[in-house]
């Protein structure tokens, strides 16, 4: 250990850690309630970052069913991760990348690799303590590389689960040997049993002793509920938990997770866990987030948007967060352009099944239709597109969407009635989209992890489209070209693109390449002209990743504004 701890009293001083662990169940909150903190600590002064620790023997989120998992967050580094990451982004204003991310997969595949190549010297290597050093050596480099003053660490699934074990311990370790600079946030869920209307705390109770049997006794416990926390189960919790009232902290369920820091900031919530840390706030600045949340809370003129998908349904229920990024950048235009977001989800296959469902459509003032994989409600997608193609309603593509928007212009435009995806069709007459010349040899080889078209490339804008009106005037261009073209920059992940081959002929038929990236001449984003559809735009990368509730993303900024014009 004593390696790994040395190295932590680097040159940005003597950082400090904050564990948030997970009781009763899943889903709880752990990563709003971490990057809610990590908001109030920048506000007050401080560097901050943020970690996920997925429990998972996946090496990245890359391989993980989405209607299991919930989306995969790609970074700019091109690491697939966990949703989470994607919060933290998005609270934190930064872009973070593999470095805070770590997945089981990932430390036992770091531990396993350093002992082929003699790296541990002959001795035995063991669980404990080679694992949770690598885990606490990969918190240090984190630290290191993010120049943070605190960083938050959130451990994946709940306590008492065998999977986070080792994260559990690698905490007591270092909170063994700096007591001073770790603390420890329980977040656990509080139930009101509809035939006893009371709510319990019996389950938060066994969480704290699962995670006192770990050796860590909780700073603060979270209070996760549908309503507030009073103070007779306050007091219990203080009593059976070990903490002091003023540690239990009410976290009920809030109309929009941007509510969660100013409710925290009431509670002074960073106050106290500044004073656990010993630390001194140095300013107080969350006027930007607070307006923010004044204008979502307010009812403005709706704005109708439907998402389209596939990966909604997980038996009887519905998984918004498989397109968790996508709904939240939805969001944020919405609010910059003073518009109350009323969104509805579509289940492309029930276009498959009934064709006159299409119609429905028609109500919406935009429709989305994000990435995915696979064959499943593929032609539903296509009639969709069609439909918002002939009936001019405000359309946004993203990756899947974009290739498919493209499947549909060929069969309806070009006349190419079997044109496809050799996704889907390998030996289709017309591969309109065609997988990647590098993917070729990966996919022969079965080598499916991490090997797609992954991070941030470059994009070309060309001047004039929907796509440049978008992205003008924007911190979001890197560059500006004499002939008015613009240069951005955007994440991607995906292994089949638009086939150059069909690129003149598309044109020619009123298809604008609006959006090419400049190293390959890879056909990025695709359009209808102003003159032809009020807003038809599709893009191959994901801008959704990028979308900040401080800074919406301006593809999706245009999409409202096309959506206001039709709702007007």
């Amino acid at each position: 250990m004593n390696r790994f701890l040395s190295q932590q009293l680097g040159a940005y001083g003597m950082p400090k850690y904050i564990f948030v662990a997970g009781g009763v169940l899943s889903g709880v909150g752990k990563g709003t309630v971490t990057a809610s903190l990590g908001v109030l600590l920048q506000a007050k002064g401080f560097r901050v970052t943020a970690m996920k620790i997925d429990p998972y023997v996946n090496v990245d989120a890359g391989t993980m069913n989405p209607t299991e998992h919930g989306e995969v967050f790609v970074t700019d580094d091109g690491d697939e991760t966990d949703l989470d990451i994607g919060s933290y982004e998005r609270f934190l204003g930064q872009d973070l990348g593999k470095i805070n991310y770590m997945t089981t997969g990932r430390v036992y595949l770091s531990v396993i690799e350093r002992e082929r190549n003699l790296g541990y010297k002959g001795k035995c290597v063991e669980v404990v303590p080679h694992l949770p050093e690598e885990v606490l050596h990969r918190i240090h480099a984190c630290v290191e590389a993010r120049r943070a003053e605190i960083v938050l660490i959130e451990i994946g699934g709940t306590v008492g689960e065998y999977q986070n074990v080792l994260f559990l311990e690698a905490a007591r370790l270092l909170k063994q040997q700096r007591p001073d600079d770790v603390i420890t946030l329980l977040v656990s869920y509080l139930p009101i049993p509809g035939h006893i209307g009371e709510m319990k705390t019996k389950p938060t109770q066994h969480a704290t002793r699962q995670l006192q049997a770990a050796g860590i006794q909780p700073d603060f416990i979270v209070a996760r509920g549908s309503q507030a926390l009073d103070a007779v189960r306050r007091k219990k919790l203080a009593v059976f938990c070990n903490v002091q009232a003023d540690d239990v902290i009410a976290a009920p369920d809030v109309a929009s997770i941007y509510h969660v820091p100013v409710n925290f900031e009431r509670e002074h919530v960073a106050e106290r866990v500044l004073e656990k840390l010993g630390l001194a706030p140095r300013g107080k600045d969350l006027r930007q987030w607070r307006a923010m949340v004044r204008t979502s809370e307010r009812q403005y003129a709706p704005v109708r948007i439907a998402i389209v998908g596939k990966y909604f349904s997980t038996g009887d229920f519905v998984l918004s967060d498989v397109y968790l990024s996508v709904i939240e950048a939805v969001k944020h235009a919405a609010w910059a352009r003073k518009r109350t977001p009323v969104l509805e989800w579509v289940n492309t296959e029930e276009y498959e099944q009934d064709n006159k469902k299409l119609k429905q459509l028609g109500q919406c003032d935009g429709v989305v239709i994000p990435g995915g994989f696979g064959s499943r409600g593929v032609e539903g997608k296509i009639r969709t597109i069609q439909y918002l193609r002939e009936h001019g309603i405000p359309f946004l593509g993203i990756c899947y969407g974009m290739q498919l928007a493209c499947v549909e212009f060929a069969r309806n435009v070009l006349g190419l009635p079997g044109a496809h995806t050799t996704e889907i069709v390998p030996d289709t007459a017309d591969p309109i989209i065609d997988v990647m010349e590098e993917q070729k040899a990966r996919l022969a080889k079965d080598a499916y992890g991490g090997t797609m078209r992954l991070g941030a490339y470059d994009c070309r804008v060309r001047a004039g489209t929907h796509a440049a009106r978008a992205y003008a005037d924007t911190s979001w261009v890197s560059k500006r070209y004499a002939n008015g073209d613009l240069r951005i920059s955007e994440r991607h992940r995906h292994r089949y693109e638009f086939n150059n081959a069909y690129r003149e002929r598309c044109e020619a038929a009123g298809m604008v390449f609006s959006g090419v990236n400049p190293e390959r001449d890879l056909a990025e984003i695709i359009e209808l002209p102003k003159q032809t559809h009020p807003y038809f735009v599709a893009a191959q990368f994901h801008p959704e990743f990028k979308s900040r509730p401080l800074d919406p993303q301006p593809l999706f900024l245009g999409l409202i504004k096309a959506a206001e014009k039709r709702g007007a």
